[in-house]
């Protein structure tokens, strides 16, 4: 039994070579695999923090000095979030090729701190591949999954960002190795310093890598960087107006959509078309003092306001539009003011995670913030919250509530 386990493990030994002999390959050296993984580390802090600023303006905590100005702040995050969170496909895949060897290696496990650098590669692993296909998921509004889109994306950041930290903790004494290693050939003054990658020293310490390698490294880099270069001009376009016409990867377009707007959800979708439409519609405004009842007219016989103001939503489109309506907060003071606590504001639409939000008092008073009844000078369409909408400066789209049926001041 014990020969016959000593041949099952030598032979087991002998196709895991054969396996790394057959993947070893020029471009997956370790310089590739450090190229790939700072563009992968930049693309998922830029992800992470742009996140992390949606989820705030979704879910403010009380501490947080929220603000309505720039105006194109959040179209700004929410489109490099998007964006970062594309280019990073080809990248991990990328990163990926190049240290798929590594997964060859025989023992697995060699200690405390193998065992913590497999599991950190794991975790980072796993975490990044769920998470970028959910959010493409997202863009798409594809939902073929029954838990929370946005409460997992955000758990799954924060693993992504601890993984990606103890990775580069258990990593640390390489890097620090590799910064700290001579250059190649010190004797060379004309030469530029090189450094020395501890992982892969050639048996002669002055061998310079072959052109061929150096070929076939530069051409794995640039295979990555056109793809994702490929994959932002596609979609980039939905948030930067110049490159629309190159956005064909992008399900929404500038310009595209009813009043040429884009839109996320119909009124029949959201279950609104018969109740958006009907007669006896009124809007419902509770202030501090009193509580009043308002028709389409009574809003539209109100001093309007006109504002070029960014829709921004959370899928990264987003487009700069005419709205004209009244100022949310000249409606509040003819219900007797705010208390400063903000508002709860509730759409008609009955499914939705967001058929109620609430409004931070700051956005409240902001002189931009419009329950809108008009778009680009046209009554607004039903699919743009006909009879009535909130329009706000600075706030995601999910925000911006749509098919109005009462607004509130908060307890």
């Amino acid at each position: 039994m014990i020969g016959l386990t000593a041949r099952a493990s030598a032979r087991l030994e002998r196709a895991v070579d054969a396996m790394r002999a057959r993947t070893s390959t020029p471009p997956r050296r370790t310089r590739t695999t450090v190229v790939l993984g700072r563009a992968l580390g930049v693309l998922v802090l830029v992800c992470f923090l742009t996140g992390l600023y949606s989820h705030v303006l979704q879910s403010p905590p009380a501490w947080f000095p929220l603000s309505p100005r720039p105006l194109g702040l959040y179209r700004v995050t929410q489109g490099a979030h998007v964006l970062a969170g594309l280019a990073m496909i080809p990248v991990l895949l990328g990163k990926l090729w190049a240290v798929y060897p590594r997964l060859f290696t025989w023992p697995p496990v060699t200690g405390p701190l193998s065992l913590l650098e497999r599991a950190s590669i794991g975790l980072l692993v796993g975490s990044a591949l769920v998470e970028v296909t959910i959010g493409v998921m997202n863009i798409a509004q594809w939902y073929a999954f029954d838990f929370s889109f946005r409460r997992v994306h955000f758990v799954l950041a924060w693993l992504l960002v601890g993984s990606v930290v103890l990775h580069v903790a258990v990593k640390l004494p390489l890097i620090v190795g590799f910064w700290r290693a001579r250059p190649v050939d010190p004797a060379a003054e004309d030469a530029p310093p090189r450094r020395t990658w501890p992982e892969q020293l050639p048996t002669d310490p002055h061998e310079a890598p072959t052109q061929s390698e150096a070929v076939s490294r530069r051409g794995a880099l640039i295979a990555v960087g056109a793809s994702a270069g490929a994959i932002l001009l596609g979609t980039a376009g939905q948030t930067i107006a110049p490159l629309a016409p190159l956005a064909v990867l992008s399900p929404r377009r500038p310009g595209i959509g009813p009043q040429g707007l884009p839109i996320n959800r119909t009124a029949a979708e959201a279950g609104v078309a018969q109740s958006a439409r009907a007669e006896d519609w009124m809007l419902e405004v509770a202030g501090a003092r009193s509580r009043i009842r308002l028709t389409r007219d009574d809003l539209a016989a109100l001093p309007q306001t006109t504002a070029d103001l960014p829709i921004a939503c959370v899928e990264g489109w987003s487009q700069t539009a005419t709205w004209t309506g009244v100022r949310l907060h000249d409606l509040m003071d003819l219900a007797g003011g705010t208390t400063g606590t903000g508002l709860r504001i509730t759409s008609l639409q009955v499914r939705g995670a967001f058929s109620r939000t609430a409004m931070p008092q700051v956005y409240v008073e902001d002189p931009l913030t419009l329950v809108a009844l008009r778009l680009h000078g046209d009554e607004l369409d039903i699919d743009h919250g006909y009879p009535a909408r909130i329009i706000a400066p600075g706030r995601p789209g999910v925000m911006q509530t749509k098919w109005l049926s009462s607004i509130e001041v908060l307890p």
